[in-house]
Parts: structure tokens; C-alpha cells; sequence
């Protein structure tokens, strides 16, 4: 097993390497894409669905990607179980800016692509890092930019949702622009909170919801953010359902 987890991490390395020289290749497009679009889905995007697609024994399916804009106001919220979870939502394929801890722009390659594809930095328990990335996503909606946040907060200890914090829900309202829900099921078992060895056999879903407006709330930041988390919730035990149908071998596993 630990064989295994050396050659994931080593392979999971060596597509981050070339994520970070994708980048180098494309910072021409620059120049008419100020959105950073292309250079997005060239490298954030390929390297997750990379990481599922060149593992045999990792399945990875997405639903409703359709429904994610290209070029409107959406903010994306979605659970948080997992390291695997940015590398399954850059598989959606779709353009957005992410909020990310601000230690993780240090990391060598992977930092400096983020920092490059201009992501969205956030210090935990900081009132002023929470302030600028509060504008900065703002800012990155209403150039019609969709914007990703887990609103945990962080990643969940044991599977479940954690409760929702307010800064994706007052980000909706005040840009009024619609919440799609991301629902990832299977990602804990990918890549787990406390500990890096990653599991030979690995099943993930991922299922965008329809969206949900503020003001068919009244724009009440509370019932619209207990809505959200509600649909959440129904839908990864949905999903989750699903898997363990699917391969009910590897769900045995997971008890």
C-alpha cells in the first residue's frame, strides 16, 4: 500500500510539474483572455480530470456540468471532504475562480499556477484576508466570472456536512447572482482530512444541481444558505447510494 501511495504522490507531482509549465506555454492568450479562461481550463481543469483519468483503478463522472455558465454572475458552492476535491471540480470543465488557503500559493508549481490563474487567496480567521477575498470575489463576478466556495470552511472530519458559513451566501446576494450547488460524493475515501496514502480503488460522482436565486428568498442570507445546505445533503446520500450500488466491493471497504 504505501508502494502505491509513493507512486500516486509521485504521479500526482509529476502532472503538477506539467500543469505549472502549461502555464508558461499559454500566458500568451493572456494578452485577449484577461479573464484567464483558457488558461484555466488548459490547466487546472486538465490536471484534475488527469489525475482520475490516468489511474485505472480511480473512476471519476460528472452530471449537469451543462448547467455551470461560461460568461454569467454564479457563485459555486460545494461540499468539502477532501484534498481530492479542487482536482474533481477543475474536472467540471467550466470556468470559475476558487477560494483557496493562502499557505497553499506557496507551494512550489501548484502555488505558482494558482497565483498565475489569479485564484483567491484566504488566511483563515483573518478579518482582513477574509475582507479581500470578500472583494476580490465580488470584483471576479461582476466581470462575469463564476466564483467556487466551500463553505464548510474547511474539510469535513468525518463525512458529514458541516455547518455552512455566511461569506458564499452574502457574496450571492449582494452580486445577485445565482448559487449552483456541487455535490461530491466519494472524495473522502480519495484522499482523507488526517493522512496522505491514497487508496488503490477510488469512486467518485459529481452532480451540479439546478440554481438557486436569492431572491426567491427574499434574499434571506439565512434561509437561502440552510436551503443550499439542505439540497446538499439530500443529494450526496443520493449519490453516495449510487456508489455503493455501483461497486459494492470496494463500498464494503468503506465502512
Amino acid at each position: 500500500m504505501r508502494l502505491y501511495a509513493t507512486i500516486w504522490w509521485l504521479s500526482f507531482a509529476v502532472f503538477t510539474v506539467f500543469m505549472s509549465f502549461m502555464v508558461l506555454l499559454i500566458l500568451p492568450t493572456m494578452i485577449f483572455d484577461r479573464r484567464r479562461r483558457i488558461l484555466h481550463v488548459m490547466t487546472t481543469c486538465f490536471w484534475g480530470w488527469a489525475v482520475y483519468f490516468f489511474n485505472p483503478f480511480w473512476s471519476l463522472k460528472v452530471e449537469g456540468r451543462s448547467k455551470i455558465p461560461f460568461t454569467e454572475r454564479a457563485v459555486l458552492v460545494s461540499n468539502h471532504d477532501s484534498l481530492a476535491d479542487i482536482l474533481v471540480c477543475g474536472a467540471l470543465f467550466r470556468p470559475f475562480k476558487f477560494v483557496s488557503k493562502e499557505s497553499v500559493f506557496k507551494v512550489p508549481f501548484l502555488g505558482w499556477a494558482m497565483t498565475i490563474n489569479e485564484y483567491i487567496p484566504l488566511r483563515r480567521g483573518d478579518k482582513e484576508s477574509i475582507r479581500k477575498m470578500y472583494e476580490r470575489s465580488l470584483e471576479w463576478l461582476e466581470r462575469e466570472v463564476p466564483v467556487l466556495l466551500y463553505p464548510e470552511g474547511t474539510r469535513s472530519p468525518d463525512g458529514q456536512v458541516q455547518q455552512f458559513k455566511d461569506g458564499a451566501f452574502n457574496l450571492a446576494i449582494e452580486a445577485q447572482a445565482p448559487i449552483y450547488p456541487i455535490v461530491l460524493a466519494g472524495t473522502r475515501d480519495a484522499l482523507p482530512k488526517h493522512g496522505l496514502i491514497a487508496p488503490l480503488e477510488s469512486h467518485v460522482r459529481v452532480k451540479v444541481l439546478d440554481p438557486v436565486y436569492p431572491e426567491e428568498f427574499h434574499n434571506n442570507m439565512e434561509a437561502l444558505r440552510e436551503h443550499v445546505r439542505t439540497v446538499i445533503i439530500a443529494e450526496k446520500a443520493r449519490q453516495t447510494e449510487i456508489l455503493h450500488k455501483e461497486y459494492p466491493t470496494w463500498a464494503l471497504t468503506q465502512q
